[in-house]
C-alpha cells in the first residue's frame, strides 16, 4: 500500500492508523498547491479530487476520504482493535465520532489557515470551535479515549485536529479532559513515529 500525504494535514490520521495497525506501507508527499507528488508526478492522476489522503492498494485501487480510509485500515488488522467489528452498535458509535470530527470540527479550521481571513473572523471561528470542544471535553470525562479505554481510529483523527488547534494558538487549559487526551495520544509510539516520518517533530 502507498499513502499519499501532506505533512501535518488530515492525512496524518491514516498515517497514524497504518502504524498503529502494524501494516507495511510506503508513503509519498503531495504538494497541495501544485498537485505534484514529491517524485514529480501529477497527483490528480492518483486522486482527481486533488486532496489528501489517498491510499493506493497493491491491486491498483485507490481509496480516498479519511474516515473511509481509516476504517479500511482498521479492518485489515482486527486484532489491533482500531475499530469495533462491522455490524455492531459500537462500530456505529465509531462512525458517529468520525463523522463529527469530519463535519463539525475538521471543516471549521479552513478560515484559520487562510492568511486573508480577517482577525475578527478568526476569533469568531476559534470561539465556534471552542464550543465544539466543550462537547468533546465533556464526552471524554472519565474515559481514556472517545469510545472508552481502547484507542481507535476516531482518536487518531481527533488528535490531528487538536494539533491544528495548538498550531493556531488555542489554549487547552479550559478543557482538561481534552488536554489529557492530547498528552496521552501524542506519547503513543505509533503517533511519534508518524509525526517524525512527516518531519513534524524530531
Amino acid at each position: 500500500m502507498k499513502l499519499f500525504l501532506t505533512p501535518g494535514a488530515c492525512s496524518l490520521s491514516p498515517h497514524i492508523a497504518l502504524r498503529e495497525a502494524g501494516l507495511q506501507f510506503d508513503f509519498e508527499q503531495v504538494d497541495l498547491k501544485t498537485k505534484q507528488t514529491k517524485s514529480g508526478a501529477d497527483y490528480r492522476k492518483v486522486n482527481p479530487k486533488g486532496s489528501v489522503p489517498a491510499l493506493q492498494l497493491d491491486n491498483g485501487q485507490v481509496l480516498t476520504e479519511g474516515p473511509a480510509i481509516v476504517q479500511y485500515i482498521a479492518d485489515q488488522k482486527p486484532a489491533s482493535k482500531l475499530a469495533p467489528a462491522a455490524g455492531t452498535f459500537e462500530r456505529s458509535r465509531l462512525q458517529e465520532w468520525l463523522n463529527y470530527n469530519c463535519s463539525e470540527l475538521h471543516k471549521m479550521f479552513g478560515p484559520l489557515f487562510n492568511p486573508a481571513t480577517p482577525a475578527d473572523q478568526q476569533q469568531a471561528t476559534k470561539a465556534a470551535i471552542g464550543a465544539k470542544f466543550d462537547f468533546v471535553n465533556h464526552s471524554l470525562e472519565g474515559k481514556q479515549f472517545l469510545l472508552g479505554d481502547t484507542f481507535t481510529v476516531a482518536d487518531g483523527y481527533l488528535f490531528v485536529i487538536l494539533t491544528w488547534a495548538k498550531h493556531v494558538g488555542m489554549d487547552f487549559s479550559k478543557w482538561p479532559a481534552l488536554s489529557s487526551f492530547f498528552d496521552r495520544v501524542v506519547g503513543r509510539p505509533a503517533v511519534q513515529a508518524a509525526m517524525k516520518a512527516e518531519g513534524l517533530i524530531k
